[in-house]
């Protein structure tokens, strides 16, 4: 079994380096998943590994990156089989 994260994040997120960023601190917390931009100007992403580093995670997207604004951060927490094998930016 996996604990997984999954996230929308809202404010200023989009062209300020989020999904780059996102993706190099879920590598440095051995995360497994992906990110994306959304249509309507979020960043979404789903997270997996273990729930001290999913915590950790969640702190670090509350806040963003330099450049960024978090303004709400949407969270669903949940668990199964493994799904992903790296974590990938779409």
């Amino acid at each position: 079994m996996a604990d997984r994260l999954h996230v929308f994040i809202e404010g200023v997120v989009q062209g300020v380096g989020f999904r780059y960023l996102t993706c190099r601190k879920a590598s440095i917390l051995e995360l497994k998943g992906w990110v994306r931009n959304t249509p309507d100007g979020k960043v979404e992403a789903e997270f997996e590994g273990s729930r001290e580093a999913l915590e950790r995670m969640l702190i670090w997207c509350q806040k963003g990156p330099d450049f960024s604004r978090v303004d709400e951060v949407t969270v669903q927490w949940s668990s199964g089989d493994p799904l992903y094998e790296n974590f990938m930016i779409h």
